[in-house]
């Protein structure tokens, strides 16, 4: 019988891996096809129409873009693996005093509670320092099972605690403000650390110990975050495109670190210390963040606890960091069954976070705070939105007036770009797949729309899975303008943008 297993065991990794050896071979061969159908005078660099097609723009996206992951291949390979040789010299020294770990679940499958819990309570048990977790729940029966798990993993330890904190169920950032006041109460060292982690992301081996022994090594930085994987409950191209953005994360993330100026600190799992943590100013950020529109008004923030965060802790003069080697495994669980409509959903919400508390972050916070690399970044990202849909819309003006040949030179080249970058994304130590390149460009296009459309509409916020609302607070005929002046914005911008493409197009022709 262990025969029989073992053999079928090694014939599904064989079929995995030649499943992908196809999938690379379809690609390389549509690549080869596409090239085939592009006039020979377009493909040569000294023909006008090709300085054209690629122009200034181009190389100022790509040029970002290879400065990211340079930065990040830097930082990965060669920066952080000498900081990591110096903490381990440290030794227990590196370690905290106490370590804190604040765990939130509303309306999180039963199977998944349970992986959570377990994952944190086997990493406690292997930290050699006394713990508390302090678990933010809303029904009754997570309560009860939680001290089951914990009967079942904690074992010889008598300086591993357990607080139960009961919100509300009115949102996440009413349940992490119950529970930072939980951690007041508890008047943590001086060296103490604090995880926040997510109801449905798990630790894997050795997650807590790498992240908060850099606090020692790093005085400067109050938030830590973590490198991601996930585990996709939805379909085979909903996995791709997951895992896809994962592995962008971790590039950008490892180009922050450099300047100690990561973007976010994820809600999933980041590590603090107390003293931040326990501040009044950093409670009341977290739990009733809000942005003062020009044209929107005052309106609170439902989402985007962990850009709220980052705010808190950089607008109080501390560093943020990535630890790449410290790694999480994240349940997702898609908001609706069909790709297009899940992806949207999701999209919209982190766009919008992103969107919120960045336009802000360049005013309040500044250079000094920033760092100019950081403040081109934030810039970039109100300018890439745009830049990012000019090639399509230019390519299908192009095609439709002066010939089919524009549009399949795009798409050849799209083709070829998305396939080089994925192939560069085996060096960021993720997984890739040959339908990388395809969920690259839907993810450019359709991020790129929803940014578009967020930008005129901060204040429509919602959660994917809780399904919660926030209403800005605006009376019938306040919400009414917003409603209308967004869309009259929105569409003035986008003539704009089309006026500006059709300019363009009509100064390359003889």
């Amino acid at each position: 019988m262990r025969r029989y297993l073992s053999s079928a065991v090694d014939w599904i990794g064989t079929s995995a891996i030649f499943g992908k050896l196809c999938g690379w071979a379809c690609l390389f061969a549509l690549i080869a096809l596409a090239s085939e159908l592009v006039a020979p005078e377009y493909l040569d660099p000294a023909h006008q129409k090709f300085i054209f097609i690629i122009g200034a723009l181009g190389m100022w996206r790509y040029g970002n873009a290879i400065t990211h992951y340079l930065r990040g291949m830097y930082f990965l390979h060669w920066r952080f693996p000498r900081m990591r040789k110096a903490v381990e010299r440290m030794g227990p020294a590196a370690l905290p005093d106490h370590m804190f770990m604040i765990v939130t679940s509303f309306r999180i499958p039963t199977h998944t509670t349970f992986k959570v819990y377990q994952s944190v309570l086997q990493e406690v048990q292997r930290l050699p320092v006394p713990c508390t977790i302090i678990a933010s729940i809303v029904e009754k029966g997570d309560e009860n099972f939680i001290k089951d798990i914990m009967r079942q993993e904690i074992h010889g330890r008598d300086d591993i605690k357990l607080i139960i904190v009961r919100a509300r169920g009115t949102g996440k950032r009413d349940g992490l403000a119950h529970a930072f006041r939980s951690l007041s109460r508890q008047m943590p060292l001086e060296n103490a650390v604090v995880g926040v982690v997510d109801g449905d992301t798990m630790m894997l081996p050795g997650c807590v110990e790498r992240a908060v022994s850099l606090f020692a090594y790093l005085p400067s930085v109050g938030g830590i975050t973590t490198n991601e994987f996930c585990e996709v409950e939805g379909s085979t191209l909903m996995k791709q495109w997951h895992t896809m953005r994962f592995v962008q994360r971790h590039i950008n993330m490892c180009s922050m670190a450099l300047s100690r100026r990561v973007l976010t600190l994820t809600g999933r799992l980041s590590f603090f210390r107390a003293s931040v943590m326990t501040n009044p100013e950093f409670i009341k950020d977290v739990e009733a963040d809000f942005l003062d529109h020009w044209r929107l008004g005052r309106f609170q923030f439902l989402t985007g606890d962990d850009k709220s965060s980052w705010f808190s802790l950089m607008r109080a003069g501390w560093d943020t960091f990535y630890v790449p080697d410290s790694h999480t495994l994240t349940v997702e669980h898609p908001p609706d069954n069909s790709f297009l409509r899940a992806t949207r959903q999701l999209m919209y919400r982190w766009y919008g976070n992103s969107l919120r508390q960045n336009f802000r972050a360049t005013t309040l916070l500044g250079l000094d705070r920033l760092g100019l690399f950081t403040m081109y970044v934030l810039y970039d990202q109100r300018v890439s939105m745009w830049t990012c849909l000019m090639g399509l819309s230019a390519s299908v003006v192009a095609g439709l007036l002066f010939g089919i040949q524009y549009l399949l030179l795009y798409l050849f080249w799209v083709l070829l770009s998305r396939t080089l970058v994925t192939l560069l994304f085996t060096f960021a130590k993720h997984p890739v797949s040959p339908i990388y390149p395809f969920v690259l460009y839907y993810n450019q296009i359709m991020g790129s729309i929803m940014k578009v459309y967020t930008m005129f509409h901060m204040d429509l916020q919602s959660w994917t899975r809780q399904k919660t609302t926030l209403s800005n607070g605006s009376v019938n005929f306040d919400a009414a303008l917003n409603r209308w002046t967004s869309k009259a914005m929105l569409l003035s911008s986008l003539a704009i943008f089309f006026g500006a493409i059709s300019v363009l197009l009509d100064f390359t022709q003889p």
